[in-house]
């Protein structure tokens, strides 16, 4: 081979990897340290509340109660809460008022529309998909999906969607969601009481498995403040499995809304059983007594 040939081939080398893409240069980097197992069905017992945090400000929770814990059939939400500013202190109070008139009031979940973050979160079933460029999160109720890049910057400008743009990245064994850009809908909530957001809604949420003596003491801890479903939905963790829980810290900033910001937590455990079936949509009349739900329609066709 000619030396000139040799010359060009070596910057043909040269140039193709200095084109590689930064997130591949990123990949390799993380090969060297382990990357924690979250894939896999999650559950959690606990519903609709959240679980407060140990100190700090903490989410609006249920002010109907039935045996010590919240009654879900009431979502009646605690619209004194500091952390709600004074029209969202109205917005909780009359959502309320329609759960005290007979209710059930109207949220995401039950119209059918997509929940947004942090109000998809509530899901007793969540299900992760974990690739090296990104993470797949798939929700038990209406098929609800959302989809998380991984080392990667917000798009600019962010367009507003359902789910947000999230981004992530792993922080030792934790990994760590960034969410701006969630769509404000015609039901758009951060929680079932009502909870509005705007278009300045921040949700942070960090990841990690706990032991199995840990999960085990932050389930129990939280069935003590929170309701327990009184029926197997599906998703009741497995007694059997001895393994590692997965623990949910999450923070929600939005200063149109709120005061300061809040944090909140869910302790999730392997189920049992099979991933359940839970559709609005094919169904909207359930939910309401002679009434249909409102389920999203489109005024044009899309194809």
């Amino acid at each position: 081979m000619k030396p000139w040939r040799q010359d060009f081939r070596f910057l043909a080398i040269v140039a193709s990897v200095a084109a590689m893409p930064v997130w591949a240069e990123s990949a390799w980097a993380q090969a060297a340290t382990p990357i924690p197992d979250f894939s896999g069905i999650w559950a959690h017992l606990t519903w609709p509340d959240a679980e407060p945090p140990p100190s700090g400000a903490g989410p609006v929770t249920n002010r109907s109660r039935r045996n010590g814990a919240g009654d879900i059939y009431a979502l009646v939400g605690d619209h004194t809460n500091p952390i709600l500013k004074p029209q969202a202190a109205e917005a909780v109070r009359k959502q309320g008022e329609l759960e005290l008139a007979g209710g059930p009031s109207p949220t995401p979940s039950n119209q059918c529309w997509p929940g947004g973050v942090p109000f998809v979160l509530y899901n007793i079933g969540m299900q992760m998909l974990q690739r090296p460029d990104r993470i797949t999160f798939l929700y038990s109720n209406d098929h609800e999906i959302r989809h998380v890049r991984l080392n990667r910057p917000h798009a600019t400008p962010v367009t507003p969607s359902w789910y947000g743009d999230s981004v992530g990245h792993y922080e030792g064994d934790t990994l760590v969601i960034d969410t701006v850009g969630v769509k404000v809908g015609p039901f758009a909530m951060v929680d079932m009481y009502g909870t509005p957001h705007s278009a300045a809604l921040h949700v942070v949420e960090r990841y990690r498995l706990l032991d199995y003596e840990a999960a085990k003491a932050a389930q129990e801890r939280g069935q003590r403040a929170l309701t327990r479903f009184g029926r197997d939905p599906g998703l009741l963790p497995d007694p059997d499995y001895k393994g590692k829980g997965l623990q949910l810290e999450f923070t929600v900033e939005d200063e149109g809304v709120f005061t300061r910001p809040w944090s909140a937590g869910i302790s999730y455990r392997r189920p049992r059983g099979d991933w359940p079936e839970m559709v609005c949509a094919e169904n909207p009349d359930g939910y309401f007594r002679g009434r249909h739900v409102a389920v999203p329609a489109a005024a044009t066709p899309d194809f």
